[in-house]
């Protein structure tokens, strides 16, 4: 919990990283239903007990307008004042309110449980072209860079006058000798 007062403007930061994580088209001036969810999950506004994620989806449709999909932070600030004495009991409102905004100020979007490249030593041993044989070795430089379409197949020589013509440069050769 934060020492003394917490500003407005701490909260309107957290507020702004929210809004615009996992939207590439967010401004940071709306948020969406499912990132106020994560914001109070985020930040321990749910607490499983007094506040659920019921609580935070109801409060997120009474203070969003009838049509709208998002809340402006105006109306955010709306929707802590109503979660604010549900989570704090026994507290006055202002009080509650300067509690929530401490657990708010200076937090940022978790990236918990994202998926990871798998680092086992199987796939490494797999993957590794230096032990490539065969066939498949020639797909591959000394790098371990992909040739491309030159690795995988056989192009043809068509430098001659006739497809398939295998005495390139032979013809001078037939001719001098005559």
């Amino acid at each position: 919990m934060a020492d003394g007062m917490v500003t407005l403007a701490e909260v309107e930061t957290a507020f702004q990283k929210f809004a615009v994580h996992g939207d590439t088209k967010a401004t940071g001036k709306e948020m969406h239903g499912k990132n106020f969810a994560k914001i109070c999950k985020d930040c321990h506004i749910t607490d499983g007990k007094n506040v659920t994620t019921t609580d935070v989806d109801i409060v997120f449709s009474k203070v969003k307008a009838k049509s709208a999909r998002v809340i402006t932070f105006e109306q955010f600030n709306q929707a802590l004042t109503e979660l604010a004495p549900k989570r704090f009991k026994g507290k006055s409102k202002d009080e509650a309110l300067q509690q929530l905004y401490g657990l708010l100020a200076g937090k940022e979007p978790a990236n918990v449980g994202v998926t990871k490249v798998a680092k086992a030593a199987a796939v490494d041993r797999l993957t590794d072209t230096t032990k490539y044989t065969g066939s498949h070795k020639e797909r591959f430089d000394e790098s371990g860079k992909g040739k491309g379409k030159a690795g995988r197949a056989d192009i043809p020589d068509t430098s001659g006058y006739v497809a398939a013509y295998k005495g390139t440069g032979t013809y001078d050769d037939k001719v001098k000798d005559a």
